[in-house]
């Protein structure tokens, strides 16, 4: 029997005319996919009416299946001849563990194909107009995770700050942690941030603020995930701020 190949396809932010065109194509033909709690019901609907959707999504402190149990689950069905389609919102190797699933996935001798998608981080930038690097602002951006095992032990110091953005994924339930952890590290209170909720999708918000506000604006506005939470002076800025900037810098 043929071996299937296992597709690490990226949903992006969830509006579907962000899809690669190879993605779109994928979801629409491939009968089984494997997909995570952050694909939209609008891109789901875009499979065949006979695939089989199988959903593995995770929520903190609650996962449908364990890790290990989604890349044994992968790696039996295209040993059993299927093409799957393994869908993650954003890009699967941002934050996706698409790096551990295609390791299994290849000492088990299935191949592997990555679709990229728009990772969360850039979706969420342009659909609030945030420029995540700017000449006039930040020359560096980087990517952490909020919600991971040793938080308060890692060393975030130089990731923020002037002329840096800062972007934090899963970082919703430990607001408090992270606001503690920057300003400790030597971020001044006052720093602007953006918390930006269901992005790009009808129902997204953008809350902004102050990183020594960051607990009381999660919790004041009932933020829930997904939401990306962006630190750094480009949030502070709107579009009519920067181009205004820019004119004024280059006259």
């Amino acid at each position: 029997m043929k071996t299937g190949t296992i597709f690490l396809v990226g949903a992006g932010p969830g509006d579907p005319d962000l899809l690669t065109l190879r993605a779109a194509r994928l979801i629409e033909r491939t009968q089984t996919i494997v997909h995570d709690g952050l694909v939209s019901n609008e891109i789901l609907a875009m499979a065949s009416p006979d695939a089989r959707l199988i959903s593995v999504a995770k929520q903190r402190a609650q996962h449908t299946l364990p890790q290990a149990e989604i890349n044994l689950l992968l790696v039996r069905k295209a040993l059993s001849g299927n093409d799957v389609v393994r869908l993650k919102g954003g890009d699967p190797l941002i934050f996706g563990r698409g790096g551990e699933e295609a390791e299994f996935a290849h000492a088990h001798g299935v191949p592997v194909e990555i679709v990229p998608g728009i990772s969360a981080a850039n979706g969420a930038a342009a659909a609030a107009q945030i420029a995540l690097t700017h000449r006039n602002a930040a020359s560096i951006v980087s990517f952490v995770a909020g919600q991971c095992k040793g938080l308060s032990n890692q060393d975030w110091s130089g990731l923020a700050g002037k002329g840096r953005t800062l972007v934090i994924y899963m970082g919703v339930k430990t607001a408090p942690q992270i606001a503690e952890k920057l300003m400790a590290d030597g971020l001044a209170p006052n720093v602007p941030l953006a918390v930006i909720e269901n992005a790009a999708r009808p129902d997204m918000r953008v809350v902004r603020g102050l990183l020594a506000g960051l607990p009381d604006l999660v919790e004041r506005d009932a933020i829930k995930s997904p939401a990306l939470i962006v630190i750094g002076d480009v949030t502070a800025r709107d579009t009519a701020t920067i181009a205004q900037t820019v004119l004024e810098a280059s006259a």
